[in-house]
């Protein structure tokens, strides 16, 4: 079993169950019982800020295909549709999060979890080497997150 990790962005740690497997698209998965327990990584959860709108477009026992979008999620950030990390049949949701999605927020790797998927886990990464693709590329998505924040403060001003 690989130990837990944590990824600082900036002075905050993301922490990183080592029991866990980790997609590109900073999703979880938790094999148990024959299907992946997904959820999103704390990463992901920082990023977002506050999860307040969460919807699927698709139903239990429907088949999806990788990278294939599952849903929409609106947070204090940004507004997004929702890619599925692997392909299979989905066998539940969870339900309580279409009422209340805030629990994303405060319990991301417990009641926070997402769905469950029966398939394979071949596009996943241990917890190593999700933390190396987060080292890779943090560079990266501070610039990204700068130029959104340089749009957000002109749009705040009045410029175009």
């Amino acid at each position: 079993m690989n130990s837990d990790r944590v990824f600082t962005m900036g002075k905050i740690p993301a922490p990183l169950p080592g029991d866990l497997l980790y997609a590109r698209n900073h999703m979880w998965a938790k094999p148990m019982d024959g299907v992946l327990r997904h959820g999103f990584t704390s990463y992901a959860i920082l990023l977002m800020k506050d999860v307040y709108f969460l919807e699927w477009h698709l139903e239990e026992a429907d088949e999806v295909s990788a990278l294939q979008e599952i849903g929409h999620i609106e947070t204090s950030k940004a507004e997004s549709s929702l890619y599925s990390p692997a392909g299979g049949k989905v066998v539940r949701f969870n339900k309580k999060l279409l009422d209340d999605p805030s629990t994303i927020n405060t319990d991301g790797y417990g009641e926070g979890w997402l769905y469950d998927l029966e398939g394979g886990s071949e596009t996943f990464m241990d917890v190593a080497d999700y933390l190396k693709y987060l080292e890779d590329n943090w560079e990266k998505t501070q610039v990204v997150l700068k130029g959104k924040m340089n749009q957000i403060d002109d749009s705040e001003d009045g410029a175009e």
